[in-house]
C-alpha cells in the first residue's frame, strides 16, 4: 500500500511516497508548470544540423527540442535499443527535412541551458503495460518470477496489433487476464487517438501538444493505483488536479507536515555519515567512519560501516531518485570476502526499489559501481 503527501508551497509542491507507513520517495516541481517528460508532441522541424546528426524541433514549449538520429531509426535490439548502433552508416538528412512534422515524446527535459531531447520511440505507459506503438517486440520486467515470463509474453501478445510492441510491468503477474486486455485496449485506443489529433493538424507551422503526461504526479498515480494508493493533501486546487487524472482515487485535504529536502551529508546511527554529491556525468557518494571506532580492529569497524552505510544509501538513492552511473566510495577493506559481503548486502537492499538498478562489481579500491535508471530523468 502507499501513500502520497502532497504539500502546496508558493509555485512548487512537495510530494512524499510512502510504503507500508516508510518514507521512501521524494519529488519537487511546479505545480503550473510540471515536468514535460513523457509528453507527445506534433513537432516541426526547424532546423537540421548535420555535424550533430541532429534536428531541432518546434513543440510548441518555451524551448525547441533536440532530437537525434538514434532517436528516429527504428530499434534495432530489444534489449539495448540503439546503444551500439554505428551513426557514421546513417544521414540524417535522409530523415528528416525542414518543415516536417515528427510525432515525437520527450525524453529528457528542457533546463536552462538546453531544451528537451525527444524521439520518435513512443511509450504509452499503462498501469500493467506499456505500449510500444512504433516497435515490434515484446519484452518484459527483469523483476518477474521466470516461471510467468512466457505465459505472460503470450497473453499480451493477443492484444496487441500485430505491428505494435510492449514492456510489461512487474504488477501484471499479478494482474488477471481480463485486466492486462483492458490496459492494452485503452493504450492502443490512446494512440488512435493522438493520431487522429496529429492528422487533424497536418498543415500546423507550430508544435502542438498531443498528449499531457501530467509531470511527476501523473505518472506516480498510474504507477502506484495497482499496489493501492491513498493520497492526502494540504490544498483544494492540487485535490481537483489529482481527482481530473483519476475520478477512480479519493483524495483528503488535511493539515500535513513538511518532510525537508535531503541534505548532502546524511548520518548514520553508529556516527559514521555519507556525502552524496550528484554530477552531470556521474554519482558519487563516499562513505566515512566519522566518531565510530568501533570494539575490534580496523577490518571489522569498515565491515560493520559499510554494511550500515549500504542501507542508509540503498534508501537514499530512492528517496533522491538519483540515477545514471553511481559510485561509493567505501571505507578501504583488504579481505575480499568483506567486499563481497558488501555488494551483495546492496544488491539485496536495491530490490526494494521500483526501478531498475544493476549493481556492477566493488573494485580493489573498494569502489561500488553500479547503475540505476532514475523513474524521473534528471533535468539536462
Amino acid at each position: 500500500m502507499y501513500r502520497l503527501e502532497i504539500i502546496k508551497k508558493a509555485e512548487n509542491i512537495a510530494i512524499s511516497v510512502y510504503e507500508d507507513d516508510i518514507f521512501v520517495e521524494y519529488y519537487e516541481e511546479k505545480f503550473d508548470e510540471p515536468r514535460l517528460e513523457g509528453n507527445i508532441y506534433l513537432g516541426v522541424v526547424k532546423d537540421i544540423v548535420p555535424g550533430m546528426q541532429s534536428a531541432f524541433l518546434d513543440i510548441g514549449e518555451k524551448k525547441t527540442a533536440l532530437i537525434h538520429i538514434n532517436d528516429l531509426i527504428p530499434k534495432i535490439s530489444d534489449v539495448t535499443g540503439n546503444l551500439n548502433l554505428d551513426i557514421s552508416k546513417y544521414d540524417i538528412k535522409d530523415y528528416v527535412k525542414k518543415k516536417d512534422k515528427l510525432v515525437v515524446q520527450v525524453k529528457k527535459d528542457y533546463s536552462t541551458e538546453k531544451g528537451s531531447r525527444v524521439t520518435t520511440d513512443l511509450k504509452l505507459v499503462g498501469q500493467y503495460v506499456i505500449l510500444l506503438p512504433n516497435s515490434k517486440f515484446v519484452t518484459i520486467s527483469q523483476k518477474i518470477a521466470k516461471e510467468k515470463k512466457d505465459e505472460l509474453v503470450n497473453m499480451v501478445k493477443k492484444y496487441i496489433p500485430e505491428n505494435m510492441g510492449a514492456i510489461i510491468r512487474t504488477i501484471a503477474q499479478d494482474a488477471s487476464e481480463e485486466a492486462i486486455s483492458q490496459d492494452v485496449s485503452g493504450l492502443v485506443s490512446l494512440f488512435d487517438d493522438i493520431n487522429e489529433v496529429a492528422k487533424a493538424n497536418s498543415n500546423t507551422n507550430h508544435g502542438i501538444k498531443l498528449l499531457d503526461d501530467r509531470g511527476i504526479l501523473g505518472k506516480l498515480i498510474i504507477d502506484l493505483a495497482p499496489y493501492g494508493l491513498n493520497i492526502v493533501t494540504d490544498n483544494k486546487q492540487v485535490a481537483k488536479f489529482v481527482e481530473n487524472i483519476s475520478s477512480g482515487i479519493e483524495v483528503k485535504i488535511e493539515e500535513l507536515k513538511e518532510n525537508v529536502k535531503p541534505n548532502r551529508k546524511v548520518s548514520l546511527k553508529s556516527g559514521g555519515f555519507i556525502t552524496i554529491d550528484p554530477t552531470e556525468a556521474l554519482v558519487t557518494i563516499d562513505v566515512n567512519s566519522g566518531r565510530y571506532i568501533g570494539k575490534e580492529r580496523f577490518e571489522q569497524t569498515a565491515l560493520e560501516v559499510n554494511l550500515e552505510a549500504t542501507e542508509e544509501i540503498a534508501r537514499q538513492i530512492r528517496l533522491r531518485d538519483l540515477g545514471g552511473i553511481i559510485i561509493i566510495d567505501y571505507i578501504d577493506m583488504v579481505e575480499e570476502k568483506n567486499k563481497q559481503a558488501v555488494m551483495k548486502h546492496m544488491e539485496e537492499c536495491m530490490k526494494k526499489d521500483r526501478s531498475k538498478v544493476q549493481v556492477v562489481e566493488i573494485s580493489k579500491l573498494c569502489l561500488l559501481e553500479m547503475t540505476r535508471k532514475p523513474i524521473f530523468g534528471r533535468k539536462i
